[in-house]
C-alpha cells in the first residue's frame, strides 16, 4: 500500500538517538512522504535540517497554540522568514487548543492569525490543531470563526490558492458538522490514530464525507499511537493501520486508498510532485 504521513513530529528529541532508522522502517512499510511540521522556533529549525538532505520529506515552519505567548516579534519574524525557503511547502502547525490551555486564549487567538496570514502571504496552506475539551466543541467552532474572518473559503483565499485546499485540519477531532462547514471551505481533513479513542467516534461518519483531492492521513508521531503499535513513541510506519480504517469506512481497496493519499498530498504540497521519485532509504544521497 503506498502511504503518506501528513504530519509526523520526526524532529522531536524523542527521535534523536535513531532517526534514520526510522525513516527506513517508515520506507520499508511504503511510507512515500512525510510532512515534519514545526510548533516552535526550535522544532521549526529542526524541520529544516532535518529535510535538508532528504528529498522525500517537506517541512512546514509555525508556532503551535501551546508555544502561542512564548515568541516574540524578533522569533515570529524568524518564522516569516523560514516560511519562505523552497524546502518549506507549509505553515505551522498551528491552531487553537481550549483542551490543556498552554497559553492564554487571546494569545492563541493572535498567534492564529498571523499563521493564517502567512499563509496567505506564501501560498502555502496552514496546518491547524484545534481541540476542545471532551464532549465540548469551543475550538472548534472559535476555528471556523477565524478562518472565515480571515478570508479562507473565500475570496481571499481563493485568489492565493486557486483549487487547492488552503489549510489542513490536522488529526481530525469534532462533530460531523464542524466537519461538514469546514469542508465547505475547501479545507484538507487528515486522519491520525486520534480516531480509535473514545470521544471520537464521528469521525468514522466524517471519514466518508471528505473528497479524494482533500483527504490525507498521518501518525502525529511521537503521539497518537494507533491500536497495534507502540504506547510509547508512535512513528511514521504506523500510519498504515488508520490508512486501512480510513479505506473500510470509505469502502475502497487499500492499494486505491494509497494511490488517492499519494495524489492528494501532491496536490496539496506541490513541491513534493516535482521531486525525484522513492528512494530506497532516508540517508543523504551522495
Amino acid at each position: 500500500m503506498r502511504l503518506v504521513d501528513s504530519h509526523g513530529h520526526v524532529n522531536a528529541d524523542r527521535f534523536d538517538d535513531d532517526v534514520d532508522a526510522v525513516l527506513d522502517a517508515a520506507r520499508d512499510a511504503g511510507v512515500e512522504r512525510i510532512l515534519v511540521p514545526g510548533w516552535n522556533l526550535r522544532s521549526s529549525e529542526r524541520a529544516l535540517d532535518l529535510v535538508a538532505t532528504r528529498p522525500w520529506l517537506d517541512a512546514a515552519v509555525g508556532i503551535h497554540p501551546h508555544d502561542a505567548a512564548a515568541v516574540d516579534a524578533t522569533g515570529w519574524a524568524t518564522v516569516e522568514a523560514w516560511a519562505r525557503e523552497e524546502r518549506v511547502v507549509a505553515i505551522g502547525e498551528t491552531g487553537l487548543d481550549a483542551d490543556r490551555m498552554f497559553s492564554p486564549w487571546e494569545a492563541q487567538l493572535e498567534n492564529l492569525r498571523r499563521n493564517l496570514a502567512l499563509a496567505l502571504a506564501t501560498g502555502k496552506p496552514a496546518i491547524l490543531h484545534c481541540r476542545s475539551r471532551g464532549g465540548q466543541r469551543d475550538a472548534q467552532d472559535a476555528l471556523v470563526a477565524e478562518l472565515r474572518a480571515a478570508g479562507f473559503g473565500g475570496e481571499a483565499s481563493r485568489t492565493v490558492f486557486g483549487d487547492r485546499p488552503p489549510a489542513v485540519i490536522h488529526s481530525f477531532s469534532g462533530p460531523v458538522d464542524y466537519a461538514r462547514e469546514v469542508l465547505a471551505m475547501g479545507l484538507a481533513v487528515s486522519f491520525s490514530g486520534l480516531v480509535f479513542r473514545r470521544g471520537e467516534e464521528a469521525s468514522a461518519e466524517v471519514a466518508p464525507l471528505v473528497p479524494d483531492e482533500r483527504l490525507l492521513v498521518e501518525t502525529d508521531s511521537p503521539f497518537l499511537s494507533p491500536p497495534g503499535g507502540p504506547r510509547g513513541r508512535n512513528e511514521p510506519r504506523y500510519v498504515a493501520i488508520t490508512a486501512a480504517w480510513v479505506a473500510e469506512r470509505r469502502g475502497v481497496g487499500e492499494a486505491v486508498l494509497g494511490d488517492t493519499l499519494v495524489a492528494a498530498y501532491d496536490a496539496l504540497f506541490p513541491r513534493a510532485a516535482m521531486r525525484p521519485a522513492m528512494r530506497t532509504a532516508s540517508r543523504p544521497p551522495a
